[in-house]
């Protein structure tokens, strides 16, 4: 899908640290019984939370309308002056029917819908009214440019086309290319239809004049859980992108299986700020807080992060690992600029000692770096990539439950997940979930393989591609294509992508993910993207040379290093940190050259760098 090009983590402020007043230790209260469950509990096998059994998202939808009706769902800034907004469930479940009952007059059954737009409270409901019988959701990246938008459209050959203001003019430019569409519905409009354009404000009013008036044709539609709802197209990078069918059974599988791992409330409210056209903001980001009677709050854009998580004040937080880092370093720097590290560090040790013996204090202690992002944190699930395992360590030093997914897209998403009742294991992506079955394919001596996955959340095929759908399953698994491992505890532990893989001429495999994660430790090195380069284009030599392109920390480099530094000794500070990382891999790891660059990489919006792209530049 849309590479999202020069995209950069907007800078963060955060409020100085003072940490003055630190709850007495002396003072806090021992309960001695609890200290002795504690002990005991080392001993214990963990036990899974009470999983739910939901066949379909239509279930869900009519479950929740009446045993949350008059709770919050969805917040949302009406503009950056103005407070949060809140929806209740009742308004929302009402859009919802009303908006299905006019669009199943309008549409032919299994109409395929293309949903193209920000975040948006009409984006919610456009996709609810798709899951629970008005047609098949295809959701799209808004940041796709003209020409693939219309590409989208037309191989899904959609009906209709719900879009927003901001997507009015590719619209415009595309419509009179894509014949199949009999309708453009704008959100937040109550235009009229002219022509093929309606607002969907109005065909909401209209919807509601049939519900009055006794038409519940929408309302009860019944929903084949294996029937094909979802249509998701995957990033492409040699080739097409792939069309994911999604079923009901695999996201009501994927709430079921995240229930027993995860408990949330109707006090607990989930930050969205991932895009909602991958299944991993709307499903877990939203399908799953709406099954449990949760909130979402949506995060106006990447530079009103921080103001919004502390006007919304969220529980829980989904994030990418580029996301997480950002504000790992930049809360430690701030408290390197307040200058209190040591009595951080100090804390950190003193509170993970008593929190060993059930006696947990991190929140009182560490309440003003809580307060930065909102204050009432208590999870941060992160998913897409792997991250290191110190980062997820110290946001759990702080008070904030930290848990890894693992899934694609084609598992609707989550195949792992990481239990909120057990201790973490931060290099661990988590274990199966439930009902999923997950192998190792031809492990090597390390127990490394391809990740295979079986169950209820694996999609239906690609669509109109009976090959490709037939390339990727074997014998009932779906064959991932990430290499990974699995200790004797059930976790998952990635290590690469079969496709990034780096083959020596020795055969000795290499996954550049491995020597990333040891390279975005050092501080002057602000991203990079590891690679086997020719030497030259001379077909006999076969020889890859591990090639980093790094782009500098300068704001790091600046304060370490000095002012004013030429291009030839940023590289030489590179270089010398490189050196000191090889010493970390074994010599045929290790790499044998820098590229420094100056301009962002081209990156997915999940925020993964497009290895395809940037290594095509330098050929």
């Amino acid at each position: 899908m849309r590479i999202l090009r020069d995209f950069k983590i907007p800078e963060f402020k955060f409020k100085k640290i003072e940490m003055d007043e630190i709850p007495e230790i002396d003072n806090v209260n021992v309960d001695y019984e609890k200290v002795k469950e504690a002990t005991e509990k080392k001993n214990k096998k963990y036990k899974p939370y009470e999983a739910t059994n939901y066949k379909t998202i239509k279930e869900i939808f009519n479950r929740s309308m009446k045993e949350y009706a008059d709770r919050p769902l969805i917040l949302q800034k009406p503009n950056h002056k103005e407070p949060y907004k809140k929806i209740t469930y009742k308004e929302f479940g009402e859009d919802v029917n009303a908006l299905g009952t006019k669009l199943v007059k309008m549409l032919p059954e299994n109409s395929k819908v293309i949903i193209v737009s920000e975040t948006t409270y009409d984006w919610y409901v456009s996709y609810m009214t798709m899951l629970c019988g008005a047609g098949i959701a295809v959701p799209v990246d808004k940041e796709l440019p003209d020409n693939e938008l219309e590409n989208v459209i037309n191989r899904a050959r959609a009906t209709a086309v719900i879009y927003s203001a901001k997507k009015k003019d590719a619209i415009k430019k595309i419509e009179n290319n894509i014949p199949t569409v009999k309708y453009f519905i704008e959100m937040d409009s109550d235009e009229y239809v002219v022509d093929k354009h309606v607002g969907i404000n109005y065909l909401i009013k209209e919807g509601k004049e049939l519900l009055d008036n006794g038409d519940n044709s929408y309302k009860n539609i019944e929903i084949d859980p294996e029937a094909f709802k979802v249509l998701i197209f995957t990033s492409g990078t040699t080739s097409n992108s792939k069309g994911v069918m999604i079923c009901n059974r695999n996201l009501a599988a994927n709430i079921n299986a995240v229930s027993e791992y995860v408990k949330l409330n109707t006090d607990d409210r989930l930050f969205s700020v991932l895009p909602l056209h991958h299944t991993y903001e709307s499903t877990i980001g939203f399908l799953l807080p709406f099954a449990t009677g949760s909130s979402v709050a949506v995060c106006e854009g990447l530079r009103y992060i921080v103001p919004n998580l502390q006007e919304s004040k969220p529980t829980a937080l989904l994030a990418v690992p580029l996301l997480i880092e950002t504000l790992y370093k930049k809360i430690n720097e701030t408290i390197k600029k307040s200058k209190k590290e040591g009595i951080v560090n100090s804390m950190i040790g003193v509170t993970n000692v008593l929190k060993a013996v059930n006696i947990d204090i991190k929140r009182k202690v560490f309440k003003e770096i809580l307060d930065n992002l909102g204050g009432n944190l208590r999870i941060i699930v992160s998913a897409a990539a792997p991250i290191d395992g110190k980062i997820g360590k110290w946001v759990e030093d702080i008070g904030i439950k930290f848990l890894q997914g693992y899934g694609l897209t084609e598992t609707a998403p989550i195949a792992a997940l990481t239990p909120e009742y057990e201790p973490s294991r931060y290099a661990s992506t988590g274990k199966a979930v439930k009902d999923t079955i997950i192998k190792i394919e031809d492990p090597n001596e390390n127990g490394e393989g391809e990740i295979l996955i079986k169950g209820p959340t694996v999609m239906l095929g690609y669509y109109e591609d009976d090959e490709a759908t037939a390339s990727v399953m074997k014998d009932g698994f779906f064959c991932s294509g990430d290499i990974g491992r699995i200790d004797e505890d059930g976790y998952i532990y990635i290590t690469g992508r079969s496709k990034n893989v780096i083959v020596t001429q020795n055969g000795k495999n290499i996954y550049p993910e491995e020597i990333e994660m040891l390279l975005g430790n050092v501080p002057e090195i602000s991203e990079c993207m590891v690679y086997g380069k020719k030497e030259s284009e001379d077909a006999r030599d076969k020889e890859l040379i591990i090639t980093a392109k790094i782009i500098p920390n300068y704001e790091k480099i600046e304060e370490l290093h000095g002012k004013d530094l030429s291009d030839e000794e940023i590289q030489k500070i590179i270089w010398e940190k490189v050196k000191e990382v090889n010493k970390k891999l074994t010599s045929y790891k290790a790499v044998k050259k820098i590229e420094i660059k100056k301009d962002e990489f081209e990156k997915t919006t999940t925020m993964k760098i497009k290895r395809y792209a940037e290594i095509k530049k330098n050929n």
